[in-house]
């Protein structure tokens, strides 16, 4: 069984670990972070390996590198001095295997592994991992080596190529990131509205659930309902003049609504179409 060493253990760092272990895919070797106290957590969260220091990692087949981005290539320099043979790969959904470009040149096969999910709760990314598309680049070798090791836990490997990797990771952040903050605006201007934090909850959590499904069900154009998919200037022209307390919610609901009217407008008439541009630039 192949051993792995863990540098970085955040929540994808100690998720991904945990369920290779769980899986019995992998031997757990070193974890190394910052913090000596989050190295012993993050291994007693995995159930498996030693908290050690960068260091001191014992040799390892494989290598994860679960560092924030501004940080791999420095990692990468480090063990370039240490190691010269096995597969190294980071978690990155924006940054390349390039960026492990020292331990490429040491020998190492390398490549980056994106898992499109939320690592927000650690316990609750290892419970929803299976089905988890993982987007692989890199060299052939090491995303061989990785769409087996991800197929052992349930993820959904495909090739991504590097170009492609600014618009994926910009993909991901819309649908995910930005999602987060369009429900943090709902939420904020229910309550403006008076509804108290509960029934804000109960009231858009499915509401916003199901009009996502509709959306990657139906298509977004099918799924939008509402004012501006009806043309209807007026009720567009009232949320704004609420909204107007708050500056930067009524910009942003203008963003959206301009957005939206672009998607919308193939089944509008014309002059509905201008009235709600007219009433968005208000």
């Amino acid at each position: 069984m192949q051993v792995l060493n863990v540098v970085g253990a955040g929540r994808v760092g100690r998720s991904l670990a945990r369920l290779w272990h769980q899986a019995g895919a992998v031997r757990l070797g070193g974890v190394c972070a910052r913090r000596t106290d989050s190295a012993a957590d993050a291994v007693a969260f995995i159930g498996a390996g030693q908290a050690l220091a960068l260091d001191a990692m014992p040799p390892a087949a494989l290598w994860l590198l679960a560092v924030p981005d501004s940080e791999l290539a420095a990692v990468a320099e480090t063990l370039a001095g240490r190691i010269d043979s096995g597969t190294a790969f980071h978690a990155s959904g924006a940054l390349t295997a390039a960026v492990l470009a020292p331990l490429a040149a040491r020998g190492l096969a390398t490549a980056s592994a994106h898992p499109a999910l939320s690592f927000a709760e650690p316990a609750r990314a290892v419970r929803e991992f299976a089905g988890t598309p993982v987007a692989l680049e890199g060299d052939a070798a090491a995303c061989q080596t990785l769409s087996a090791l991800f197929a052992a836990i349930g993820g959904a490997p495909f090739p991504l190529a590097a170009a492609a990797k600014p618009g994926y990771h910009a993909a991901c952040a819309i649908a995910s990131n930005y999602a987060v903050v369009l429900a943090d605006l709902a939420l904020r201007t229910a309550q403006r509205a008076g509804l108290d934090a509960a029934t804000a909850r109960a009231v858009l959590a499915p509401l916003a659930g199901q009009s996502l499904a509709n959306a990657f069900t139906l298509g977004p154009a099918a799924a939008l309902t509402g004012p501006v998919a009806r043309g209807d200037a007026a009720t567009v022209a009232l949320h704004l003049a609420g909204l107007d307390q708050v500056p930067a919610d009524a910009d942003a609901y203008r963003a959206l609504g301009r957005l939206a009217l672009q998607l919308a407008a193939p089944g509008l008439e014309p002059a509905r179409i201008a009235a709600v541009h007219e009433a968005l630039a208000r």
